[in-house]
């Protein structure tokens, strides 16, 4: 992973679309020293979101098991310290 500035991200943002879009890459933009944000690209993204609705499928699915077939997307959230 490549890790920039923030100002050097500003100077060059086209730059970092095309590397990030065309070469697959994932760049780390930093801001006093601290990683502040990542640009990946749009498959990476999704891989990610799928990940995420899979993690929540397995939770819904245990919560379910743990209730004898019944519960509340309330206490689902809750559980989670969502609300």
């Amino acid at each position: 992973m490549t890790v920039i500035s923030a100002s050097d991200a500003r100077a060059n943002f086209q730059e970092i679309i095309n590397r990030v879009e065309y070469g697959g890459e994932r760049i780390l933009i930093q801001r006093h020293g601290k990683t502040a944000v990542a640009v990946i690209g749009l498959e990476d993204l999704k891989r990610l979101e799928a990940l995420e609705d899979a993690i929540d499928s397995d939770e819904l699915r245990r919560a379910v098991e743990e209730n004898d077939g019944f519960t509340t997307l309330e206490s689902i959230i809750a559980s989670r310290g969502n609300e």
